[in-house]
């Protein structure tokens, strides 16, 4: 049987030398099964300044078009976020090898690359549908991509005073929010920026939404859990007269009396998880869960 000549587009973090041997430890496997590679264009000019490839060795492609069957992300969930972003609506897998620290979504370890390219050529692996938001105004200020795989969050300047949030569901007033901030996040996003501020975990693919106050002026405000099929509209006050809008941690200036609408996009992210990884397990370990750390501690 002629085996699958699978190809891969390689995103890059430019700021982790272990990425790069990485990436060539990847490279090499992949041709080892007689796979193509492509990377992305920042990217390969950082692997040939580490002397990793030499010029004119890949083909390279511009950040908005990866032509290939996989995305595969080096780096840490910060790399995989972009990755996902560039991606948008093709509907490319994505497995994000981890070159970070915690690695929520890019959880396969830079030692598992080997087992990584041959787990994807013989078919053992595992896709998440993972749900993105996006967010629109009325004036359609937002400059960049509105989508987000993780959150989207209004905030103050970073020396403001707290900003009042005015937030309603489907039309119908929520509350409003004195704060530092308001987080509208994704299960996806759940572990991270959320999960700082005491919002709560959500499982992929469980249809939810939560939206978390940072750092709020009443101990009663408290994060709630929403449907994602609802619309999320947000207006802002603010004694500059701006706030900020950080969508994946992409943010912008915003001026106040903005009507900003945040709901459920069109399209998914897909995530790939090697063959017996799962969302749980990974979850466990990176929580640490059911560890005691007093084991092993002399009195």
């Amino acid at each position: 049987m002629q085996q699958q000549r699978f190809r891969f587009a390689l995103f890059g973090n430019s700021y982790q030398p272990r990425g790069g041997a990485v990436a060539y430890e990847f490279i090499d496997h992949v041709k080892r099964r007689g796979g193509e590679v492509c990377i992305e264009k920042d990217f390969y000019g950082y692997l040939s300044n580490l002397g990793r490839i030499a010029l004119g060795e890949f083909d390279t492609f511009e950040v908005d078009q990866p032509d290939a069957d996989f995305v595969v992300s080096i780096g840490g969930d910060g790399t995989l976020l972009k990755a996902a972003n560039h991606v948008g609506e093709r509907g490319l897998p994505i497995i994000g090898i981890n070159t970070g620290r915690l690695g929520f979504l890019a959880d396969t370890t830079d030692a598992e690359t080997e087992v990584t390219v041959n787990a994807i050529f013989d078919g053992k692996f595992n896709l998440e549908e993972h749900a993105v938001i996006e967010v629109c105004t009325e004036n359609g200020i937002v400059a960049g991509s509105p989508f987000a795989l993780n959150d989207i969050a209004v905030l103050k300047r970073d020396n403001a005073s707290m900003i009042s949030i005015t937030a309603a569901i489907n039309g119908e007033y929520l509350t409003t929010y004195q704060a530092d901030g308001l987080i509208i996040s994704t299960p996806t996003g759940s572990t991270a920026y959320s999960l700082s501020n005491g919002g709560p975990i959500m499982a992929p693919m469980s249809g939810v939404l939560s939206l978390t106050a940072v750092a709020p002026h009443s101990l009663n405000v408290r994060p709630i859990v929403i449907p994602d099929n609802a619309e999320i509209s947000l207006s802002v006050e603010s004694r500059s007269h701006s706030f900020l809008i950080a969508i994946d941690g992409r943010s912008e200036k915003c001026t106040e009396n903005t009507t900003i609408t945040i709901r459920r996009a069109r399209h998914n992210i897909k995530i790939m998880r090697l063959a017996g990884r799962n969302y749980y397990s990974t979850l466990r370990e990176k929580m640490m869960w059911g560890r005691d750390n007093r084991v092993g501690n002399k009195s």
